[in-house]
């Protein structure tokens, strides 16, 4: 009776072949999807790793923190903050920027304090805010 239970149990194991050899090739495949997307991301250049990282890592912001403050969207906040450059610290030249985007000097003041807040705050705001400034 061994003899014919170990010819049923390779019977099944030699039908149970095809689902096991797919079920590895699915494994292999996505494992090269991952590391081809581990490698495009590494290959985009440092900043566009960490901004892939910060992203995945920090989850959604809280409810409402993506909020215009003042009518002054976070891509407009950052956008404006990037043109500043060198002279982020200066008040007229935050204006100036400000209002060459349509914000006026009231609404800025309102938006640059509170988009500062906001970052500080909410890690996946700074990380948003970062990924923005950063990209072209």
């Amino acid at each position: 009776m061994g003899l014919f239970k170990g010819i049923k149990d390779m019977k099944d194991m030699v039908g149970a072949a095809p689902g096991l050899m797919e079920s590895a090739q699915q494994l292999q495949a996505n494992a090269q999807a991952q590391a081809a997307a581990a490698q495009q991301m590494q290959a985009g250049g440092g900043q566009a790793y960490v901004n892939a990282l910060n992203a995945q890592n920090a989850g959604e912001p809280k409810a409402g923190n993506l909020e215009p403050i003042t009518g002054v969207t976070l891509e407009t906040y950052t956008t404006i903050v990037k043109g500043l450059g060198a002279s982020a610290g200066d008040e007229a030249a935050g204006i100036l920027a400000a209002q060459a985007h349509g914000v006026n000097a009231a609404d800025w003041s309102t938006a640059k304090a509170g988009w500062g807040e906001r970052i500080k705050d909410d890690r996946t705001i700074g990380s948003r805010f970062n990924t923005l400034y950063t990209q072209g």
